[in-house]
């Protein structure tokens, strides 16, 4: 694969046994380092998921020597070309799920899952009237970009997922229901989930949104908005025939595409916002996180007592004259 770019970002998952994961992820983590590559990756007994950025040669090196391996010799990697690398440390961690679904009886991908469909496969099958598309992301990544007329499941984390589908599901009963996900794995357990759920037409995005966005027929087509990831890059396009803004400014409604964290560090929630307003409102989501006596805002700008009195009267101000 020719690059125009010195660095890459590989993301990559593979189901499959592994005897010691506390062990492997030791060996990895060194192996990792020595390369000079960053990123986190996910190890446990059912498999390993990963995103790693390094130069292209690094990378390569990477990819030939986890293909070398037996059982990762069928695995794939998802590569986007980038301009540096796309994370601070390298962190390989052992942990009981490579995705934290928490079901009472575990599912095996390898065993049962919803029908893989090609990126052309799911485009067409989008646009079947008796299809619902569910989006199995949590609920700021959706607000971020989306397929046209997807379900957003009003979740914070993965593991709710299956609840908020239990008490939803008369909404989805008798439709010929298409999941997705960013790189594919999330859709590995929660397609096979619903099929175990009695769901009868089940399919899912082979490869994820990352693999549909790079297609060369689809074209990302029917996509709105980017993609958000998990890595200082925050947000990839996924759409190359036509970009719409779909996210939403949190205090204004304006078009946005900019992601902050709350700087209420007991809430951290990701908001929407300009840069503009990350200022006005001291990127904080609501009055009490502005106010919260460990606001990081007001650290990292140095803000006295008085600075805070000032801005949070100009906003009580604002709002009074538009109420």
């Amino acid at each position: 694969m020719e690059t125009n770019k010195p660095y890459r970002v590989l993301l990559y998952y593979m189901y499959v046994p592994i005897e010691d994961p506390e062990e492997f992820a030791a060996e990895h983590l060194a192996f990792c380092k020595e390369l000079g590559l960053k990123g986190r990756i996910l190890v446990a007994a059912e498999g390993i998921n990963g995103t790693v950025s390094g130069t292209v040669e690094q990378t390569e090196q990477y990819m030939k020597k986890m293909n070398e391996d037996p059982r990762f010799a069928e695995m794939v990697f998802k590569i986007d070309e980038a301009d540096g690398h796309a994370f601070k440390k390298m962190h390989v961690r052992p942990r009981k799920e490579l995705v934290t679904l928490r079901l009472e009886d575990d599912i095996n991908p390898n065993e049962l899952t919803g029908k893989y469909l090609s990126p052309k496969e799911f485009y067409q099958a989008m646009q079947d009237p008796n299809t619902v598309v569910i989006d199995a992301r949590n609920d700021y990544e959706y607000d971020l970009g989306h397929f046209k007329g997807a379900v957003r499941p009003d979740i914070k984390a993965f593991r709710e997922l299956p609840n908020w589908i239990r008490e939803n599901k008369e909404n989805f009963e008798g439709k010929k229901v298409l999941t997705y996900c960013t790189g594919g794995i999330r859709c590995e357990k929660f397609s096979g989930w619903l099929v175990k759920e009695g769901f009868e037409d089940v399919g899912q995005l082979h490869g994820g949104i990352v693999t549909y966005g790079k297609d060369p027929e689809v074209k990302g087509q029917l996509w709105d908005g980017q993609l958000y990831v998990f890595d200082e890059r925050i947000s990839v396009p996924v759409n190359r025939v036509e970009h719409v803004i779909v996210g939403r400014d949190h205090f204004t409604g304006e078009p946005c595409e900019r992601y902050v964290n709350c700087a209420n560090p007991e809430c951290n929630d990701k908001i929407l916002c300009s840069e503009e307003n990350e200022h006005k409102y001291m990127r904080s989501c609501s009055h009490e996180c502005r106010v919260h006596p460990r606001n990081r805002y007001v650290v990292e700008h140095g803000l006295t007592d008085e600075q805070v009195a000032e801005r949070l009267s100009k906003l009580e101000e604002a709002s009074e004259a538009v109420n």
